[in-house]
This record gives structure tokens, sequence and C-alpha cells, in this order.
């Protein structure tokens, strides 16, 4: 397949023709959380055909954004993992990420799939460095059938899948009420209230948890 390209020399369209392309930053999102195995890329990206995901690996790879690796034990299986220019595109991600909160999200459509591991990567966009100055603290998550933890450590966040050794504090709710946090139907603290989310661990981590992820506040797009 021939690559399309807007044949102009300026650095926003030669990225664009990088990975502008249907599906490729979202290809891009699922790697930002670490390496994955061809079958957990088809998993995330439900509605991606078995064709055009090997497609666009194959230019991912080929432009120097995506390689192919072996993950350590005990799974020694192939995975994609980014490269250095892959990784860059992290910042730029993220915000797409933040603008999307706050002028794409709207309320959830019915056909629309969602995984709670997005999450990992919407609390890196929505970390509040003030807000954790000087705390040191594991927080993990557990949403329906994924977890996934953060790791605070004095105004910065490492968000990976997977559980934490030494959690701090554990979170645990439906997707359903983690999908209401999120769109702003509840605030944490009254989903904790409601018991719609329960909570164990260190009473003050928990307290700081509050104030360290903000969400925007969504914004209609229509002019006024």
């Amino acid at each position: 397949m021939e690559q399309r390209t807007y044949n102009q020399y300026c650095a926003t369209a030669r990225t664009l023709d990088l990975v502008g392309e249907r599906w490729t930053l979202l290809l891009i999102r699922e790697l930002l959380t670490g390496p994955k195995r061809y079958g957990d890329l088809q998993t995330s990206l439900r509605g991606l055909g078995t064709g055009l995901l090997a497609t666009r690996l194959k230019h991912l790879e080929r432009e120097g954004l995506v390689h192919k690796i072996t993950l350590p034990p005990p799974a020694r299986t192939p995975a994609y993992a980014l490269t250095e220019a892959g990784e860059e595109l992290g910042p730029a991600v993220l915000a797409l990420a933040r603008w999307g909160l706050k002028w794409a999200m709207g309320e959830r459509r019915e056909e629309e799939t969602f995984h709670p591991g997005w999450a990992v990567l919407g609390l890196r966009a929505c970390f509040d460095t003030k807000a954790a100055a000087g705390l040191h603290a594991v927080y993990e998550f557990r949403v329906g059938d994924e977890i996934f933890h953060a790791r605070i450590d004095d105004g910065t966040i490492e968000a990976l899948h997977g559980p934490a050794q030494h959690p701090d504090v554990t979170i645990t709710m439906s997707e359903e009420a983690f999908v209401d946090v999120t769109s702003h139907e509840w605030t944490l603290a009254e989903a904790i209230a409601t018991k719609a989310a329960t909570t164990t661990g260190d009473a003050v981590a928990l307290r700081r948890l509050k104030k360290l992820f903000r969400l925007p506040s969504p914004r209609s797009r229509t002019a006024t």
C-alpha cells in the first residue's frame, strides 16, 4: 500500500505523514504504557482488522517509531515497543487526551467500547504535579477485571498496567462507577461515600489522592 503524503516541507505535515492515518495514533497510545503483544493490541483496538493492524505496525516499524522485542521471562513472547522517537510522541498524545476530556468526551455512546486500562495514560494526562509535591505513595486501582497502579514520587508520576508490589492505597470499583467518575457524574469522594468504590490502606495518602488528578471541566464546542 502506497503511503499517502501531504507533500509539504513542514514539520506538522511531515509528522502527520507518519502518524496521521486512522488507528496509528491509537497504536502509539497503547504502546506508551509499555510493550504489547500482537494479541494485546487486537484486544484493545476492537474494530481494527487483523490486516490493517499488521499494515500499521509495519509502517511504524519502517518509519522507526516501533520495533519488535521479546518480553522478559516468564513471558518470553514477541511484542512491540516504541523506539526513542515513538516515546517522544507521548506529550503530544497526552495533550490530545487533555483536550478531548475538555472538548470531546460528553456522554458515552452505546456502541463505544471502553477499557479501564486506558486510564493509565489518563492518569498521566490529568496529574497535578503541584498537588503531589512532597508525596511518596503508590496507588493501586482495581476496575472491573483490570488492575493498574500509579507511583507518585514528589511531583512525578509513573503509571503502569498490573498490580503494585506494595500499594499504600487500593481503590476498587466497577467499570460503570469508574466511567461515572471520569465523566464528572461523581467525584471519587462521592463514589466512596456511596460505596460504589471501596478503599483500603493509608488514610493520609487517600486524602491526598482526591487532589492528585484534575479532570478538566467539559466544555461545549458550539460557538457562543
